[in-house]
């Protein structure tokens, strides 16, 4: 007779089978009962609803939302094909939103079928689907598919989504609008169905975005064509910077350029002025030296490393030496600690070269990847982890914890990390560099892990072009931090996490000050 550790080890050869090219989500008659059961009840696999279970994990706490959020999209697209076929699709709406790279998770979601019942159906985490009957679908050139999710084209839902949604939504218009390579792919409908209202509001909204020519070729068709159109401007009570002129680069390369240039506000008015470069050089890396003890204690327990002042100064005095002490090879905290003390040194160095009046943004850039190299180094060295950790950005999707933000695919942080170091290296304000670099670095999630360090060195560095000291974010305040930064990213409002690292700066220039005095 099988012992039990034999029988889950069973049941979790059938489900890694289920689980080949990243599937997350499963139908139970996937699945035998006696298999099903047994992976429920060691926490394998968690229940969304009757007849639909999603991958799990075992270790994970009661309430983690992770699971779910992760695996939502996927489930929405299963759910629907084994429910309705081929005829369905999302609203233009939420077809819109994930065209322009917005990625946090809705509450409900609103799906469109002949086969629909207006019915609610609650899902994990306060989540729904909507199913919204629906007797005649679209035609099949205006709906596409999208990683088994069945959404309107970008011209089509340009065309559907209401007024108001310019207004709501301003990032995410602007994204789509600025990917309309031809008006072509707007006049046809427009033109089948007499949209002159419509048209007025897209040529609007397109010279807006720096798109006269289109907007002019739309206004003169449908003139020729004998519609009455008037221009109109959606966006007129929108409080937006406009930013994207006009680029067909990719949708998250747009997208990070309207946040920024609608976040740089939120910080400008809450940061103190920048002291400005230095003089004395030697003081000011004489600081650095000097916090690094504390940085490294609460920058690593942010991130749930156990590391005691003692073991930093270990590290700091070489007394460290997993060639001969194999509880220094093996332990986990021992070996980050060696790695973000290696790291900080590269970070140094790079505030060095910034205080040497280099362009910050250009410096960063290049320096970024030797800091990441350096803080997984001890890890690889020890066999921890392979050393494909050391490549640099992730090549598989990340989750945030407890978040409904998603960070972008990992195919769009390509295009995502050169945009950002583009806005950064442009950015005349020191604090608006530090503050918003260290955001969306941890907004794109470029790395398998190590963001959150990595967000922080560079704000520091880049803290130091303005003449601002090397900042601690404490963990004590890893609630508030952690929050506004969700806050950000979820509601594209800087303005919360702003305020917390100008607090922060604030008690850092108090510091420096009185270290200043007494040496």
């Amino acid at each position: 007779m099988a012992a039990p550790n034999e029988k889950l080890a069973a049941s979790l050869s059938i489900l890694q089978g289920l689980q080949k090219d990243g599937r997350r989500v499963f139908h139970s008659n996937e699945l035998s009962r006696v298999h099903r059961d047994r992976l429920l009840k060691h926490g394998f696999l968690l229940t969304v609803m009757k007849g639909w279970l999603i991958s799990a994990n075992p270790g994970a706490q009661a309430g983690d939302s992770t699971p779910w959020f992760a695996s939502f999209w996927e489930f929405c697209a299963q759910y629907c094909k084994v429910r309705f076929g081929g005829k369905w699709h999302l609203s233009p709406e939420q077809s819109l939103l994930l065209h322009a790279e917005n990625t946090i998770i809705p509450s409900q979601v609103i799906v469109y079928s002949p086969k629909g019942h207006n019915n609610t159906i609650s899902l994990l985490f306060r989540t729904s689907l909507y199913d919204l009957k629906e007797q005649q679908l679209p035609a099949p050139k205006d709906l596409v598919v999208r990683n088994g999710l069945r959404l309107f084209s970008p011209g089509a839902a340009l065309l559907r989504v209401p007024e108001s949604f310019f207004v709501r939504n301003p990032i995410e218009t602007q994204v789509v609008l600025a990917s309309v390579r031809d008006a072509s792919e707007l006049l046809g409908p427009l033109l089948d169905g007499g949209h002159s209202a419509v048209a007025g509001r897209l040529s609007g909204a397109l010279r807006r975005v720096g798109k006269a020519e289109q907007a002019d070729e739309i206004l003169s068709t449908m003139k020729t064509a004998g519609y009455d159109v008037r221009e109109s401007d959606p966006f007129e009570t929108a409080q937006l910077v406009f930013a994207i002129n006009g680029t067909t680069d990719a949708p998250i390369v747009g997208r990070l350029h309207a946040i920024w240039s609608a976040s740089r506000n939120a910080v400008i008015d809450v940061f103190p002025k920048p002291p400005g470069l230095p003089v004395n050089q030697t003081e000011y890396l004489g600081f650095v030296d000097g916090i690094y003890q504390s940085d490294a204690y609460h920058s690593l327990s942010i991130e749930g490393y156990r590391v005691s002042p003692e073991l930093i100064e270990r590290v700091i005095s070489g007394a460290w030496d997993p060639a001969h002490h194999e509880a220094d090879r093996q332990s986990r905290d021992a070996l980050a600690a060696r790695g973000y003390w290696q790291a900080f040194q590269r970070v140094k160095r790079t505030v060095s070269k910034v205080l040497a009046g280099g362009n910050a943004g250009a410096i960063v850039r290049t320096d970024h990847r030797e800091w990441h190299r350096e803080l997984f180094e001890p890890c690889v060295a020890s066999g921890l982890i392979p050393a494909s950790a050391l490549a640099g950005y992730r090549s598989d999707a990340v989750f945030l914890r407890n978040s409904r933000y998603v960070p972008p695919r990992w195919e769009a942080v390509r295009d995502a990390m050169p945009a950002l170091f583009d806005l950064i290296e442009a950015e005349p304000e020191p604090s608006v560099r530090a503050v918003l670099g260290h955001w969306l670095l941890g907004y794109i999630h470029p790395y398998p892990d190590g963001n959150g360090r990595m967000a922080r060195f560079l704000m520091n560095a880049l803290l130091a072009s303005g003449g601002y000291p090397w900042t601690v974010v404490r963990v004590e305040d890893r609630t508030e931090y952690l929050n506004a930064l969700d806050r950000a990213s979820i509601d594209l409002d800087a303005s919360q996490f702003a305020k917390f690292i100008a607090e922060r700066v604030r008690w850092s220039l108090r510091m420096s000050k009185r270290s200043s005095s007494h040496s």
